[in-house]
């Protein structure tokens, strides 16, 4: 049976197929970087490294890691955010057969100690700002074998250096004397002596790193991905993209533990022979900095990204023409937020429009993006080459008619091994279908029409089922954005007796724009009148700003646990008030 592929007629100069390499990661970018070695691989807060200094770096380090005793198959965990040490560790760790695991190091501490556990990891890299939490939990990781920990200092230019050490680097705090850890330059001091054996030649389809995502069922699970499976995206983000060539530069905001961050903000710009600016914190103060100083030609980021940029002060006069391409992914970008960044780059001097993808981490991160030169309003694009989508019908095989709704299935050499010692989700999430191929089963709806654009339309998890309806948040977040006053909402379902869930919206106002009566009324009015009134919201809270993930999403799942404790402390206060008014009546009574 053959997968239909409608998205081709609209490819222009975008190749439907590509030559993969059956290596690793690294070797994949060696092989590319010969061709440039004094080109720029890595900008960091000052200083700048060629690939053949980078290349170098990533060599001593495995050499280091051999040393120390790692092995091929061995587990190393990297908890750091965008710094020089993380990517050299990254890339180390495959050049020797090993597997990276990635942490976010501002997870908890029994967060850390999970995806310890989990993974088994041998050795950890981490920042000293976050050394200590890995010191409490390290008599509960009994495969934790050695703690390598870096500094920023250490990769600072000298006079940047001594400015960091009197201001951020005061804060951090000592590590006591005697705990059994290794700093990053006496670890690599190690690469220096090791003259053994430590280059693995691995194959694409070998595991390579593991990421951690909520799975189809909502719970945190390891990914495991393969060398091909980030070859192929960067391949594939690099063609879809038809801009990206040796040489340019991305600003790399999102961060290395996070797929968009690795998968395109790092390892894409690296096999095509550009340079990352690695940003190890992004802050809405320092953006406007940026991208004056950088001039980068790609910016990356989730929509709170982007919004933020909008209300950014900073931001007039900074000429954007050196922009190339502009990329939002992540989480749903509203139709409306669309409009506003567009019409942001055209005042700023940039010649391009924001180009929307949708994926997830089980295929690394983006798997499909919307046309250079063709955009569809509410559109996420067409897949990427030798990527193949069908909607089925949710829980099921079987395929919808275009136009029809149903779950987003993908397929394609990014889509992950399965999930880490999980078999059953990963069996209920790839599946085999009668046209012979995997599939990913990608807990998504969505629909795609007769020339092959999906259009995303909600989690299957996040749907609201109103009186019986289903109500779907981004349709009614792209309504409430619409109006001139709003500059971003979230939708939820809160419980409710009678309908099962009711709407609830939170609204952030444009900047400039004051909360009052008027305002409010208006915006009420306008979803009034567009808005179905078994969808309609019963309330609407207006806030500064909107909780976000530590990937910068937005964190709806936050809103909906504030919902529920309201409801039972409302439900606890009516439960003191009845035994009160029974008290009193009994009194009363006697």
């Amino acid at each position: 049976m053959k997968v239909k592929t409608p998205w081709y007629s609209s490819y222009g100069n975008v190749p439907n197929h590509l030559d993969y390499p059956d290596c690793s990661m690294i070797e994949h970018i060696e092989k590319n970087a010969k061709k440039y070695p004094e080109l720029t691989a890595y900008e960091f807060l000052g200083t700048s490294v060629t690939y053949e200094e980078f290349l170098m770096q990533v060599h001593q380090c495995a050499k280091a890691l051999r040393a120390t005793g790692i092995e091929k198959g061995d587990r190393v965990t990297i908890c750091m955010p965008n710094t020089p040490q993380g990517v050299i560790m990254f890339y180390a760790v495959n050049l020797m057969g090993a597997v990276s695991n990635m942490v976010h190091p501002l997870s908890a501490e029994g967060e850390i100690e999970f995806f310890i556990n989990s993974s088994k990891s041998k050795a950890i890299l981490v920042l000293d700002a976050f050394y200590p939490k890995v010191r409490n939990i390290r008599k509960k990781t009994p495969s934790l074998e050695r703690i390598i920990v870096a500094s920023i200092a250490t990769e600072l230019p000298a006079l940047t250096k001594i400015g960091f050490k009197l201001t951020k680097g005061r804060k951090i705090p000592r590590i006591p004397p005697g705990d059994d850890f290794v700093s990053w330059t006496g670890f690599m001091s190690k690469g220096d002596t090791y003259i053994g054996e430590y280059i693995v030649h691995s194959e694409g389809r070998e595991p390579a790193s593991i990421l951690y995502s909520g799975g189809t069922s909502g719970k945190t699970k390891g990914i495991v991905l393969s060398n091909l499976n980030f070859n192929a995206l960067a391949m594939q983000t690099g063609a879809a993209s038809e801009t990206i060539a040796p040489g340019q530069k991305m600003l790399a905001i999102m961060p290395m533990f996070h797929g968009f961050g690795l998968g395109v903000g790092i390892h894409t710009m690296l096999q095509g022979g550009c340079c990352c600016h690695l940003v190890p914190q992004f802050s809405v103060e320092t953006y406007a900095k940026l991208l004056k100083k950088v001039q980068p030609n790609y910016i990356a980021g989730v929509p709170t990204i982007y919004e933020a940029l909008l209300r950014n002060d900073n931001m007039k006069g900074v000429d954007l023409a050196c922009l190339l391409g502009v990329f939002s992914g992540g989480d749903s970008l509203s139709i409306e937020l669309k409009r506003k960044v567009d019409k942001f780059l055209k005042e700023h001097g940039a010649t391009i429009q924001i180009r929307e993808g949708y994926g997830l981490t089980e295929c690394v991160t983006a798997s499909c993006l919307t046309p250079k030169d063709m955009y569809k309003e509410g559109s996420i694009g067409i897949p990427f080459p030798d990527t193949y989508y069908k909607i089925v019908k949710a829980s099921t095989k079987n395929e919808v008619p275009f136009g029809d709704e149903g779950e987003i299935c993908v397929s394609g050499p990014s889509v992950m091994i399965g999930y880490l010692e999980d078999e059953s989700e990963t069996e209920s999430t790839l599946q085999k279908h009668e046209d012979g191929r995997l599939w990913l089963h990608t807990g998504d709806l969505g629909v795609m029409d007769e020339e092959g654009f999906v259009y995303f339309k909600q989690r299957l998890k996040r749907m609201i089922i109103s009186s019986g309806y289903s109500v779907y948040p981004s349709q009614l977040e792209n309504i409430i954005d619409a109006n001139e006053n709003v500059l971003m909402s979230t939708v939820i379902g809160v419980p409710d007796p009678y309908k099962m869930q009711k709407v609830k919206a939170f609204v952030v106002l444009k900047k400039g724009v004051k909360e009052t009566e008027g305002v409010k009324e208006e915006i009420y009015q306008h979803c009034l009148k567009n808005i179905a009134k078994y969808a309609m919201p019963y309330e609407f809270e207006y806030r500064e700003n909107l909780p976000q993930t530590l990937v910068g999403k937005v964190a709806y799942t936050v809103l909906e646990m504030e919902e529920h404790a309201k409801i039972r402390q409302m439900q606890d206060k009516s439960k003191k008030k009845d035994s009160k008014d029974n008290k009193d009546s009994k009194e009363t009574k006697e």
